[in-house]
């Protein structure tokens, strides 16, 4: 079972995916059939931020995942030369 700081953590986490999520659904998918002298354009990065931020935090994801694949394939060869 999970403890109390596990379900609180696993909520705030779901919160903030939640929220994150709206947002960019917003931001995406309804703004641009907003005027743009709207108020609601200030609260909204440029339309640029919406393909550079996913692109760059998916090659930061892919980098990591490559990085934690080499470290573990490295301590498994040096594992089996000391054995």
């Amino acid at each position: 079972m999970a403890t109390g700081t596990d379900q609180l953590v696993g909520a705030g986490l779901v919160a903030f995916s939640s929220v994150l999520f709206t947002y960019y659904t917003l931001w995406i998918i309804i703004l641009p059939f907003i005027d743009a002298d709207h108020v609601i354009h200030k609260y909204f990065l440029p339309r640029e931020y919406s393909v550079i931020i996913p692109l760059v935090a998916g090659l930061l994801l892919v980098f990591f995942v490559g990085l934690f694949i080499l470290f573990v394939m490295w301590k498994s060869r040096t594992q089996k030369k000391t054995d």
